[in-house]
């Protein structure tokens, strides 16, 4: 245990650049206050040295112990699990580096975080919904960590637009129309009519759902309010984007004039979509364009410049499909797509000037089964 008489100022410098939070990697403990015993002004965390006060103390040396001992630069806020597993249980797995690179990460964050200014803050819209027989999860903690730098929750609360029990199956008809009426009138009661009255300024999605539905929020935001339309990855597990990826590739193309059919479009950027799979839901002479990733799977999206591209893209497919086939044309739309870019095919869509939509959904037993039309 510390022999030293910290100064209160080095202390109180402590508790602030560690954002009163366990600095050990993976805790981030609050250490002020207790719910439970009602002390909101209680705090509960322990100073610890990196290099040992004393000699004989854990990491300790001769001549920098005693150098250290008040140095700001060598304490450490710990909650008391901690605390004892650095100093007493484990103090081989934690050499002066490992905590040193602990400090410094948790204080980079902390100063990162409280760094934003009131301009950043975004509102959160939380959508989730059953895929096939798995329960799609959105965790608020995942959705807040991932934010900063670039926003922050304007709120501790976020815009649930949740999926109410529904007893059918999304290979019936039912079950789209139930859920998209339903999708919509969470909208206009939790979103449109607080960014009408400029409550809300600018929107942090996170969505996991089917695509039929992602397309529909999508449409549902349009451009009523800025947004920035968030990806869930897979490994890492993370709705961060992930820095220092290669750039993603995209490939259009566009029927023959000998395709004289139903007007197609199937976006392949998530799994490969083949013709023949929409030939037999639209017939042998549909005409299909496409717009795909060169190398399509389903972690393919790391980088918000490739979605930015995707975008606009197909912004412009859209208007090369309505210049050729015509305004009196439907557009069958089959999408492959990371949950982001179903998303941002609605709010690319522009209802006063592209062709009216109608979805399809990838359903394994059934092949691609038809959803809803959004004219």
């Amino acid at each position: 245990m510390s022999k030293t008489n910290i100064p209160q100022k080095v202390q109180s410098a402590l508790w602030a650049r560690a954002g009163g939070r366990c600095q050990y990697r993976g805790c981030n403990s609050d250490l002020v206050g207790d719910l439970i015993a009602g002390r909101q002004d209680g705090i509960f965390g322990f100073i610890a040295h990196i290099v040992a006060d004393i000699e004989g103390g854990p990491r300790g040396d001769p001549i920098r112990s005693p150098q250290l001992s008040r140095s700001l630069g060598n304490l450490m806020l710990m909650c008391a699990r901690h605390h004892k597993l650095i100093d007493v249980e484990a103090v081989a797995e934690h050499p002066e580096p490992v905590l040193l690179a602990m400090k410094t990460e948790h204080e980079t964050r902390i100063a990162t975080v409280t760094g934003i200014d009131e301009d950043r803050a975004s509102h959160v819209v939380r959508f989730a919904a059953s895929i096939g027989d798995n329960e799609a999860l959105v965790s608020t903690q995942a959705i807040f960590a991932a934010m900063p730098p670039d926003h922050h929750p304007a709120s501790g609360q976020t815009l649930d637009l949740e999926m109410v029990g529904c007893a059918f199956r999304d290979n019936e008809p039912a079950y789209w129309a139930f859920h998209r009426e339903n999708l919509r009138r969470q909208f206009d009661a939790k979103v449109r009519g607080r960014v009408e009255r400029q409550e809300i300024r600018h929107l942090s999605v996170f969505a996991l759902a089917p695509q039929p539905l992602l397309i529909e929020l999508g449409r549902l935001l349009c451009d009523i309010v800025p947004a920035t339309i968030r990806q869930r990855h897979r490994e890492p597990a993370t709705w961060r984007w992930q820095a220092n990826q290669p750039p993603m590739s995209f490939e259009v193309s566009e029927p023959d004039h000998e395709a004289t059919g139903s007007v197609a479009l199937k976006l392949g950027v998530s799994a490969t979509v083949v013709d023949d799979r929409i030939r037999s839901v639209l017939g042998p002479n549909a005409a299909i364009w496409s717009l795909c990733a060169g190398k399509p799977h389903n972690d393919i999206l790391r980088r918000p410049e490739d979605q930015a591209v995707f975008r606009s893209t197909l912004r412009r497919l859209y208007d090369r499909i309505k210049a050729r086939h015509g305004e009196g044309t439907t557009l069958h739309l089959f999408p492959a797509l990371p949950a982001s870019l179903a998303v941002e095919v609605g709010r690319v869509w522009m209802p006063k000037s592209d062709l009216p939509l109608r979805l399809y959904d990838n359903h394994r037993s059934h092949g691609f089964l038809s959803t809803f039309d959004i004219p």
